[in-house]
């Protein structure tokens, strides 16, 4: 770029008109206009009959120009365009800007470019306008920095004593100053030509991208010469355009902002802005776009880290509940001002000092800080969330578990409060979360995408934390289980610690003594307990320790084998005696029998106690409640309950294909194994039918052949079974969103698995199936039929759309029953393409409140272990422009899900709806979302962002606020640096080019953002 500027310099020296004539070309030709201007046009015509000639030949049938164009060839165009100006005036800065040429005849192009109807002309002009104004900025800050430093040599020289005073010296500082004070004065000419010719206008322009422009330049002028442009007079734009519907521009001021808070020197500069746009910052922490939410929360953080006294109590409550967002960005910036809020005033340990440890540490009293705000918040069952918000900048206290077992099982120092049993209860789940959160190295379910891949130093990190983890609760925990055996809530939350730990350092770091001490505890609080939760937390601690491939395996299963031998035994004397009874039982042994089968029950959900004959015992049970009718109603439902795992793990010895040979023999029994097994996984149950389907289908392709009669009674019959299994998914489409569309992603896949062996014309050997994979097509939400239509189009050619034989009516039959009550134009059976042409349906739009999207993870890994997310709902994200109510496009359902061709992936989308206003609601955490208020409409400053090649340039001028600029200056000004005396007005500048008078004093007083005073209402 340097060698092209310079040979234009040497150009333009040479000769001046042509150089200046290619360089107007040159902007000419990058807004994408094909005409030229020739010499003759240049030399008799002015810049507006120049602009006016070029619109003229301007390409109107395409909207497309440089700054706006896909491809690899104008990927770098906008940097370089950006790069060529910067340099340009860098490479000038010493002579030719100032002579009253070149930089009057660019300015003025640039002007009159900046205020035509076509787009592009006033898209690039306003770009390099800005980018001029840029580079003129940092010239007059050098010029600046040199008046300084000659008036500080003047001022040095003169004060020296007579005898010593070079008189040549002083006269030429004066010469040297007057000169730099006159460039001084030509660049101020300049920049105000720029900002009140362009910025003034082009800052409300009609186009997003263009206003967001202007921010961005002004924000780096603030921040780069902060002496002549941190005033309110620039400041007011900021604060204005805060107020924009798009997101795009809110997030330009923001990050604007965060420039200029972010150096402390400017906090004295900032302080009417901040008292007057402060309550505008905190609203859009509440944007409907994450991004800017994210952008104010940073923003809250730095202006907190100027001044404690700016922001009140409920400016940051409105801040702190944001760490519970189901959105992890907006989560960990909140989780980030709220460290710095709380704990801005923690000590500093004295190097020097011997290192405190425990509750004696420095992080002790954070600990404690970070237990009150977590009660405080009332969202006891989002604590998972808070570690996670808190985890990248405070991931040092919350890994300091020595501390936190300080705090539970030492006592309270003298003059120091003791937790109480509320707070000890919060921190045993606040540690439990930290453990999980170090150990998987990944969010809680419903925040984030899924399991990442994680680099070698979190790899190394996450075995560090796992060895350490496991070394301080080894010895740890039987002594807090002992402490709080008693307390269900806490016991529960301590025994699912060794889930995490490393066991193999049980014998690596002889600790052998631990884990007995660990399975002693643990027999004690199942002989203790009898409540549902701590059975099944112990129950799953030895199965996370019953693990074969630690040799600490024998001797857990020595003890969970000692252990269930006592239960079962004691259970079948009980119930010996009980049953001996008669019909008037003893309370007191119906209640020994009750909780010893609670305690069996709960540990025959996680371990097979096959050998222990359990079905035997129990049916004995309900037989006598059935024959004599006054059993126990708790003793019947555990009994049931047992008989009903017991019959979970034969069935799991049991192939999948025999669900339909022992359907009517056992078809409720097997409904009821089904529900459970949904519950615990509703991926992997759903993966289990398309399984056992896909066997019965293979069989019977195997006894029939492929080409066998679709009206047969084997085929009926499995028909028949899909249906049923389908019935069993219930009427919650939501809660088998995931499930159902994986699905239906394992039979397409298998339909077309086995391709035709006499060639592409036939169908593929398995294409059948989809006939059967209809039954599920109802239970598929509405926004996930056209996903799942689209992924199906992946395996099909242009000819299968096309075929009508009988032998293909399985693949029609499918693709109608994903069109029935689709969310998009009916799609033709006919085109491959249907789905992608169309356009979007009149319907009456759904607020997508509460609808989970899926992680693509889920589809691409496969082979892993999947589990339903439950998606914690998080506070309502808001904004001056609420979220529409549309209903949910392609990428709002499965498209993540469905990995789709990059040709489909680069189709364009339907533009969307227009956006509504409505005031912002202070959102509060809760678990039900509740649809937001759609009809509420307000005045907006913007006009609809819409693709003309010619339109309207301004912002309409409807609806006037109050003047939000009560107190403050600012009226539009001319730029005026800090060292500049005697401005000399530049009469030679075109009349045509720029009018002065054209400044927007009243228009842009009365700017058509939503008042302040709206927002509060």
């Amino acid at each position: 770029m340097q060698s092209v500027v310079d040979d234009w310099i040497e150009s333009y020296k040479h000769d001046r008109d042509t150089a200046l004539l290619d360089l107007i070309n040159f902007f000419i030709q990058c807004s994408g206009c094909k005409g030229v201007v020739s010499g003759e046009m240049f030399r008799h015509m002015q810049n507006s009959e120049i602009i006016r000639k070029m619109t003229e030949e301007f390409d109107e049938d395409s909207g497309d120009y440089p700054l706006t164009m896909a491809g690899p060839q104008w990927k770098k165009f906008k940097s370089s365009f950006c790069e060529f100006i910067g340099v340009l005036v860098r490479q000038c800065q010493y002579s030719i800007i100032y002579d009253e040429y070149m930089m009057d005849t660019v300015i003025s192009l640039l002007t009159g470019l900046s205020d035509s109807q076509v787009r592009a002309f006033r898209h690039t002009s306003t770009l390099a306008a800005m980018k001029l104004m840029t580079a003129l900025v940092n010239v007059a800050l050098n010029l600046s920095i040199n008046m300084d430093n000659t008036q500080r040599q003047y001022e040095a020289e003169r004060n020296k004593m007579i005898g010593k005073r070079a008189n040549d010296r002083l006269e030429l500082l004066l010469q040297k100053r007057k000169e730099l004070q006159e460039n001084q004065d030509e660049i101020e000419n300049m920049m105000n030509a720029i900002f009140k010719g362009v910025f003034v206008h082009r800052y409300r322009d009609a186009i997003a991208e263009i206003r967001a422009i202007c921010i961005e330049e002004i924000g780096v002028w603030m921040k780069m010469y902060s002496d002549a442009f941190l005033n309110d007079s620039y400041l007011k734009y900021v604060g204005w355009t805060m107020h924009d519907k798009q997101g795009e521009v809110r997030l330009k001021c923001l990050t604007a902002l965060q420039g200029l808070y972010y150096n402390r020197e400017l906090n004295a500069k900032l302080e009417l802005f901040t008292s007057r746009f402060k309550d505008r910052i905190v609203s859009m922490t509440l944007d409907k776009e994450y991004d800017v939410a994210v952008q104010a929360i940073k923003l809250l953080t730095l202006v907190l880290h100027s001044s404690d006294e700016v922001l009140t109590a409920e400016d940051c409550e409105s801040v702190y509940h944001l760490v519970y967002s189901a959105h992890r960005p907006v989560a960990v910036a909140a989780g980030e001002f709220l460290f710095k809020k709380l704990f801005s005033h923690r000590d500093i340990e004295d190097d020097s000092m011997p290192k405190r440890r425990g509750r004696q540490s420095l992080n002790a009293n954070l600990i404690k800080t970070t237990v009150f705000f977590f009660l405080e918040s009332e969202l006891h069952e989002h604590a998972a969330y808070l570690v996670d918000s808190m985890w990248d900048c405070a991931s040092e206290l919350l890994k300091d578990w020595e501390c936190m077992i300080s705090l539970l099982l030492d006592e309270a120092l003298p003059g120091e409060e003791a937790l109480t049993d509320r707070q000890e209860t919060a921190l045993v789940e606040i540690m439990l979360c930290t453990i999980r959160q170090a150990a998987e190295c990944h969010p809680p379910v419903g925040r984030g995408s899924g399991k990442r891949v994680l680099t070698a130093k979190e790899k190394k990190t996450q075995l560090d934390d796992r060895t350490r983890m496991t070394e301080l609760f080894a010895v740890a925990l039987p002594p807090l289980l002992a402490k709080y055996s008693v307390d269900s809530e806490k016991v529960t939350n301590l025994l699912q610690l060794p889930q995490f730990f490393d066991l193999e350092i049980y014998t690596t770091g002889r600790l052998e003594k631990h884990l007995e001490a660990l399975l002693r505890q643990i027999r004690e609080i199942v002989e203790k307990h009898t409540d549902t939760d701590v059975l099944e937390a112990c129950s799953k601690t030895y199965h996370a320790l019953c693990n074969e491939e630690f040799t600490i395996f024998n001797r857990v299963d020595i003890a969970r084998s000692q252990l269930l031998d006592e239960l079962v035994d004691k259970f079948n004397r009980l119930l010996e005696d009980f049953l001996q009874e008669g019909e008037d039982p003893d309370e007191d042994d119906a209640y020994q029998v009750l909780s010893t089968l609670k305690r069996i029950t709960a540990f025959h959900n996680a371990h097979d106690l096959s050998k222990w004959d359990l079905f035997t015992s129990n049916y004995k049970l309900l037989n006598t409640g059935i024959e004599n009718g006054d059993m126990p109603e708790q003793i019947v439902i555990h009994a049931l309950q047992c008989t009903h795992y017991v019959i979970l793990w034969h069935l799991a010895k049991v192939s999948e294909g025999s669900c339909r040979k022992y359907y009517n023999d056992y078809g409720d029994i097997i409904k009821e194994t089904m529900s459970k097994t949904r519950q615990i996984d509703k991926i992997q149950c759903a993966k289990t039918l398309i399984l056992s389907l896909q066997q019965l289908f293979n069989e019977m392709l195997s006894d029939l052949g492929p080409c066998f009669d679709r009206s047969s009674s084997n085929f009926c019959g499995i028909k028949e079974l899909a249906r049923r299994f389908s019935l069993t998914f219930g009427l919650d489409q939501l809660k088998t969103r995931e499930a159902i569309a994986m699905l239906h992603k394992d039979g397409i896949e298998f339909a077309f698995k086995e391709q035709n062996p006499q060639g592409d014309g036939y169908p593929p050997l398995n294409l059948a199936f989809l006939d059967i994979l209809s039954e599920f097509s109802s239970k598929l939400m509405r926004q996930d039929k056209r996903t799942v239509h689209m992924y199906l189009e992946r395996f099909m050619t242009f000819q299968m759309a096309l075929q009508r034989e009988d032998c293909w009516l399985p693949l029609i039959s499918y693709r109608n029953s994903l069109q029935a009550g689709g969310d998009d134009d009916t799609m033709s059976v006919v085109s491959g393409i249907s789905s992608r042409g169309s356009t979007i349906r009149s319907k009456k739009p759904k607020p997508a409140t509460g609808k989970r999207k899926l992680s693509s993870d889920m589809w691409l890994n496969r082979e892993q272990s999947m589990q339903t997310p439950v998606m914690m709902p998080s506070p309502h994200l808001t904004s001056t422009v609420m979220r529409d109510p549309k209903r949910l496009r392609p990428e709002d359902s499965y498209m993540g899900v469905y990995t789709m061709p990059p040709e489909q992936q680069q189709q364009p989308q339907p533009p969307p709806p227009p956006q509504h206003h409505t005031h912002p609601q202070t959102p509060q955490p809760h678990h039900h979302q509740t649809p937001m208020d759609y009809n509420r409409r307000g005045s907006g400053l913007m006009e609809d962002d819409e693709e003309p090649i010619v339109e309207d340039v301004m912002m309409s001028s409807e609806g006037r606020i109050e003047d939000l600029n009560e107190g403050m200056d600012f009226d539009t000004m001319d730029i005026d640096l800090p060292a500049s005396k005697n401005r000399r007005e530049r009469s030679e500048l075109k009349p045509d080019f720029f009018d002065p008078a054209s400044i927007m004093d009243e228009s842009v007083r009365t700017t058509h953002f939503l008042g302040y005073d709206a927002f509060q209402r």
